[in-house]
């Protein structure tokens, strides 16, 4: 089912509606298992999102980032101890290091919890985004946008697990309850800003479930391959990258495999922008579960790697916050003091042993 254009690529590409065909379903789920254990990286096609609606987004996205820069601080994610809101280039971090970009983080829109001595610290999380003033289409697309590939992400996470001969919806109560969910609208500026760091993110993993990231025709993603070192993600037209987070290597005991990837900036000249949208646990949902794998699966399953930079928590709003304060220190800083002086207090002690 590979045409000699998909040949050239170095990640594989699976069309989604194969699995509403009952004559291809069960092709479908042997791949799907195949290349998330091997790659935890593909394109996805057939997902049912037009042409129009992509090219619709996109144009918001480069829209926002166009206007001043007043503007933008005006959402600032410093306003917000939910992490929602704009941050300027370099306020990002990954793996310590300053990411160059600039991007909105957006989740479910949701009523702040109110807090006492006992609620859990990730329960900050949920809360209310910040919009852009008089704007009300830029809400109106996003907010759709959330909907429907949230309902692309749980029609896959489920053949995942029918994939992996369980049941349909073994992980459903991570994605059912209050949705818990990121969309990142991104834009790299071109190198040539950065002075000398080709870092636009650093090196990791995603925290949460799947991720499913819209990027246009500059490219710059690259996949770490254990063959072949860093391999670059280029565009594919009314494509998605799909790639495994953290919770399914988890809940697989590494079966899945959840791939480092970073972005290198683009070239001079040239600005890249990307649209991420991830799927999170619900932040109610508790510790992962290590599913029961039927027995051949078993014996691959390994055990999850964790990064000592960056370590896997079996509590999935533990694991999630823990991303988040360590990513954006300003607004730790500000509203997490002791997590901040925590996480200060680490890094000394991991330059001292480095």
């Amino acid at each position: 089912m590979t045409t000699r254009s998909e040949q050239t690529l170095n990640l594989p590409i699976l069309d989604l509606q194969l699995l509403d065909n009952a004559d291809t379903k069960a092709a479908f789920l042997q791949n799907l298992q195949d290349l998330a254990r091997n790659t935890g990286f593909f394109y996805l096609t057939g997902h049912g999102i037009s042409a129009e609606r992509i090219h619709e987004i996109e144009a918001l996205s480069r829209q926002f980032f166009a206007q001043d820069q007043a503007q933008k601080d005006a959402l600032s994610m410093t306003n917000s101890p939910h992490f929602r809101g704009y941050s300027r280039v370099n306020e990002e971090h990954t793996r310590n290091k300053p990411d160059f970009r600039e991007q909105i983080d957006i989740g479910a829109d949701l009523e702040a919890v109110e807090f006492d001595a006992h609620t859990p610290l990730w329960l900050k999380l949920q809360g209310p985004n910040q919009w852009p003033a008089n704007w009300p289409e830029f809400k109106t697309i996003v907010t759709a946008w959330q909907s429907d590939l949230r309902q692309i992400a749980i029609k896959l996470l489920r053949a995942f697990t029918l994939a992996l001969g369980l049941p349909e919806d073994a992980l459903d109560r991570f994605v059912t309850g209050k949705p818990n969910e990121l969309l990142k609208l991104i834009h790299y500026p071109s190198a040539e800003h950065n002075q000398g760091s080709t870092q636009g993110v650093g090196a990791h993993k995603d925290a949460g479930i799947l991720t499913l990231l819209l990027q246009d025709q500059v490219g710059g993603l690259q996949v770490l391959s254990k063959q072949d070192g860093w391999i670059d993600a280029p565009y594919v037209e009314g494509a998605f990258i799909v790639n495994i987070g953290e919770i399914l290597e988890l809940a697989t005991n590494g079966y899945l495999v959840a791939n480092m990837h970073q972005v290198v900036s683009p070239p001079a000249q040239v600005d890249r922008y990307s649209i991420a949208y991830f799927i999170t646990p619900n932040l109610y949902a508790g510790e992962v579960p290590i599913l029961e794998l039927p027995a051949a699966l078993q014996q691959l399953a390994t055990g999850p790697q964790s990064d000592p930079l960056n370590p896997l928590l079996k509590n999935a709003g533990e694991n999630t916050i823990k991303g988040r304060l360590r990513s954006h220190l300003q607004v730790t800083e500000k509203f997490y003091p002791e997590e901040y002086q925590r996480i200060l207090n680490q890094r000394q002690q991991q330059e001292v042993t480095a």
